[in-house]
């Protein structure tokens, strides 16, 4: 249990100092579920530690979040409140930064219908539009991280006795967010500066498009003239460094919202709006999605690809090596926020205005016109594999090689 308590202290500093960098004089809001106190107290002590002004918790629970969608009456389903958006917004202009505990359980609305769960998606997104484009622009600092709840370890680790589950999760959370090495944070900075020179060779390629290769994916991704490789961390309004998601091995970029063309399969299931979506693929036809199939939750995702006329195009494309901490423990998270960093993967839906040069002062009309994607969604679906290809295809035409076998192809 010292050891426990250690670490848990150790991933509370991290997430404070590596993943939000909280600054004096900051406000931080934490949304965490209430399974997760133990931790949330630590954060919210490390916070003050590193000089905020105030700590704002805001609690959930899963029982409390399905019984709205089970219950409530018909024309509550299109509402989402005014005043919570504009206290987010207010927030973010104040420039406070966001801490979430996302750990959503895999089965949260498992036999809803759902056409509830989409309306009530979409109001929300259509609520927190300014809000969302704030996050997508990195107008202040904000971090996802990973804690253990019963609902999702057990669903990760069925194969345990119930007893082991969240012990287990602990442990691969601590692991892939580095929390064993003697200096945590360090080992942060050097793993930022490795995917710093990775997205400084792609910057410098300036591919006009991607090609991948892979059972089931034959697909071509054109990439807008003056895009912008991320990955690591980036920098707030304020010049202010942070993580976006913690763990992250990603590289990612903005896809021309035209340029996509083929097919795509995916190869993890995808937890969408709290609904298991598995098996599915995509065929593209001028970057827009015309023909998509799936095994499991096919409904709910006709649903999301009906979200807006944004949501059957791209917004982001992602590179991650087959061989990688996370996919290298060979077991699915059903969490996004992990699975993304086990596998190369894309996003339907809105675009990060980052991935472009001068992209965050631009209209969404002037997004579009140089190529990005505009939309309620941005949900990522994973398409990475041990024997996956990917060419890179230069200004002139030639093609060389950027994934062989699923790993890196190039030298950084």
């Amino acid at each position: 249990m010292d050891n426990f308590i250690t670490n848990l202290e150790k991933y509370a500093e991290l997430v404070v100092k590596i993943g939000v960098n909280l600054t004096k004089g900051q406000d931080l809001m934490i949304e965490s579920p209430m399974e997760c106190l133990e931790l949330t107290r630590l954060i919210v002590k490390k916070a003050y530690e590193a000089g905020a002004n105030f700590v704002q918790v805001n609690w959930q629970d899963d029982v409390i979040t399905r019984s709205r969608l089970e219950s409530a009456h018909e024309d509550a389903l299109d509402y989402y409140p005014k005043w919570h958006t504009d206290m987010l917004e207010r927030f973010v202009e104040n420039g406070g930064a966001l801490l979430n505990i996302k750990v959503p359980d895999p089965d949260l609305y498992a036999g809803i219908d759902a056409s509830i769960i989409s309306r009530a998606s979409k109001a929300m997104a259509t609520a927190r539009s300014k809000y969302q484009k704030y996050v997508r622009t990195s107008t202040f600092s904000w971090c996802l991280i990973k804690a253990p709840t019963v609902a999702w370890a057990s669903k990760v680790y069925a194969d345990l006795p119930e007893d082991e589950r969240v012990d287990a999760m602990w442990d691969v959370i601590f692991r892939f967010n580095r929390v064993y090495e003697n200096d945590p944070v360090s080992a942060w900075r050097v793993h930022i500066e490795q995917l710093k020179r990775v997205r400084k060779v792609l910057n410098e390629k300036q591919y006009a498009a991607l090609q991948y290769r892979a059972e089931g994916t034959d697909l071509l991704v054109e990439l807008p003239e003056g895009h912008i490789w991320l990955g690591g961390d980036k920098a707030n309004a304020s010049g202010i460094r942070f993580v976006a998601n913690m763990p992250t091995e990603e590289v990612f970029t903005m896809p021309k919202r035209t340029g996509v063309h083929g097919t795509v399969a995916s190869t993890k299931p995808l937890n969408v709006n709290g609904a298991l979506v598995d098996n599915f693929s995509f065929r593209f036809e001028d970057g827009k999605v015309v023909e998509y199939k799936a095994e499991v939750g096919y409904e709910h995702l006709a649903r999301l690809l009906e979200m807006d006329e944004g949501a059957r195009y791209l917004g982001e494309v992602a590179l991650v090596p087959y061989d990688s901490p996370i996919s290298n423990m060979n077991r699915i998270f059903y969490n996004t926020g992990i699975d993304e960093n086990a596998s190369c993967h894309l996003a339907l839906g809105s675009c990060y205005p980052i991935n472009i040069e001068d992209g965050a002062s631009l209209s969404n009309e002037e997004l579009k016109a140089r190529g990005g994607n505009t939309s309620l969604i941005h949900v990522d679906f994973m398409i990475g594999t041990a024997d996956l290809e990917i060419d890179g295809v230069l200004q002139d035409g030639t093609l060389e090689p950027i994934f062989r076998k699923g790993n890196w192809a190039l030298a950084f």
